[in-house]
């Protein structure tokens, strides 16, 4: 059987699957490295950056639930035995425990900053749990880029360079993926501005 769509046998193909979410995770944790770093700094002044802290926060959201997902289904496929991805191999041990904490405590950040703005009430309760969660996070998310660092920083780039983008099929649809992930949160960070000022105004004692 051949795929049409570059002529490679579809086994050939399934050999490649790992590859090509190695990249799609990779080029998408750059993204994500980057976009924390501008949200860390507006952690620094948090009231007169609130607004940056939000709309970034939001920029986040969409890749963050594309990294998820192409990790999820990595784990999925490896623990059902799919033979490529079992040749590929498990992330370590390390990793893999600490996976579901950082899962956990990422959506919990993510949750309770939104529900600050868009949940009436309940602030003081909403704002501990946002920051008791980012903390748990940081410490959490630390360890875990330092881990994947050295497979981010070899593959990250690969879909992006004339020369390694053709290797794995793919490369173009994976580009827009992560540009689209990225994208999306746009308006969603817009939609949510409007709210900053008024919040500001009623709980600005809590912005500290």
């Amino acid at each position: 059987m051949v795929d049409r769509t570059d002529g490679r046998p579809a086994t050939a193909r399934a050999e490649l699957g790992p590859e090509a979410n190695t990249r799609l995770t990779a080029s998408t944790a750059i993204i994500l490295v980057v976009l924390l770093a501008a949200e860390g700094v507006t952690i620094l002044a948090i009231r007169p950056l609130l607004s940056w802290h939000v709309f970034i926060g939001m920029l986040l959201v969409p890749p963050t639930a594309l990294k998820l997902g192409t990790t999820t289904y990595r784990f999925v496929r490896y623990y059902l035995g799919s033979p490529a991805y079992v040749r590929r191999g498990a992330p370590p041990a390390l990793m893999r425990l600490l996976g579901p904490f950082v899962v956990a405590t990422t959506v919990v950040v993510f949750a309770s900053g939104i529900a600050l703005l868009v949940v009436s009430g309940f602030h003081r309760l909403l704002l501990t749990v946002h920051k008791a969660s980012f903390v748990l996070w940081f410490g959490a998310m630390t360890v875990h880029v330092l881990g994947h660092l050295p497979e981010t920083l070899r593959s990250g780039g690969r879909d992006w360079t004339r020369r390694r983008r053709s290797a794995v099929p793919g490369a173009g649809l994976r580009q827009w993926v992560l540009v689209a992930s990225v994208a999306i949160g746009i308006p969603v960070g817009l939609a949510l501005l409007p709210r900053v000022g008024p919040w500001l105004a009623s709980n600005g004692h809590l912005a500290h």
